[in-house]
């Protein structure tokens, strides 16, 4: 069986440097290409682990490091590491759009033990939510302006964008090369009405971030019925709102991979690992 691999030379050449070393005791690792060959092999056909081909090792193995590297922050470190890269030749698009995507829970996504990970690191929901259409899972997103992703976070899928806001703009950390603080404050935030609020708008201003964010239509009218108390209406340049269909590409880009566009994950650090798998992937590509 022949196995269309997607790691270049050149992606590997960026990617090796920033593995983890092998532990000072115990066994030495295997080769870290073929697992991170095997993990995306798993989610771009959205295969069960047991069907792994022999050619990209075992599935235990691969599946073991896609959790570990998730709960112990390797796969966040990795892609810290790759924007600082790029925003030190300036290649980073800091016109930041955000947004969110619904995507379908497999039945085999259900299942796992409430109570979660004694460590703390996977949600005690599971990032797992129940409607009308069944289980579901959002994953809310923030692009840079080349449809490229700076951070990822995974919530139970009947979740509201807004409460989702602050976490996703406070998990935008990039760092310098140099000395200074890792940098956190986009140009400009972009986003749809969902997240059109006074809280938002607020936590934006105080920041020191221009907001491109359209009033819904609720909102205006509840503004002119009040007449002069309503103040009034926040800038908002249509225009650049055009931009948005950045991070709608970023999400085209990462449900690429079936096994993102529906979970079959029972825990959300797996998910969100290979989310963070997928944007390592991208940021890599010349």
């Amino acid at each position: 069986m022949s196995v269309r691999l997607v790691i270049t030379d050149a992606m590997w050449d960026r990617i090796e440097p920033l593995m983890p070393a092998d532990p000072v005791r115990g066994r030495r690792w295997t080769d870290h290409r073929r697992t991170l060959e095997a993990i995306p092999w798993k989610y771009r056909t959205c295969s069960p682990w047991h069907d792994l081909p022999d050619e990209l090792g075992s599935f235990q193995t691969a599946h073991k490091r896609l959790l570990r590297w998730a709960a112990d922050g390797t796969w966040k470190r990795i892609l810290a590491a790759l924007l600082a890269a790029a925003d030190d030749v300036d290649n980073v698009g800091w016109t930041v759009s955000v947004d969110s995507t619904v995507c379908r829970a497999h039945q085999h996504a259900a299942g796992a033990r409430k109570r979660g990970l004694p460590d703390q690191a996977e949600p005690e929901d599971h990032a797992l939510g129940r409607s009308r259409g069944g289980l579901s899972t959002k994953v809310h997103l923030a692009s840079d302006s080349h449809a490229r992703p700076l951070a990822v976070l995974v919530t139970a899928g009947q979740a509201g964008d807004a409460p989702a806001f602050e976490a996703i703009m406070a998990d935008i950390r990039v760092p310098r090369r140099g000395p200074g603080r890792p940098r956190s404050r986009p140009d400009a935030v972009l986003a749809d009405r969902a997240n059109s609020s006074a809280a938002i708008r607020n936590h934006l201003r105080r920041r020191g971030i221009r907001a491109v964010i359209p009033q819904p239509a609720d909102q205006i009218g509840h503004r002119l019925r009040r007449g002069r108390a309503g103040g009034r209406p926040p800038a908002f340049d249509a225009e650049k709102c055009k931009q948005r269909n950045a991070v709608e590409r970023c999400i085209n880009r990462l449900k690429q991979w079936r096994g993102l566009a529906m979970r079959t994950d029972k825990l959300a650090i797996a998910y969100e690992g290979a989310l963070h798998l997928a944007a390592i992937l991208i940021w890599t590509r010349p």
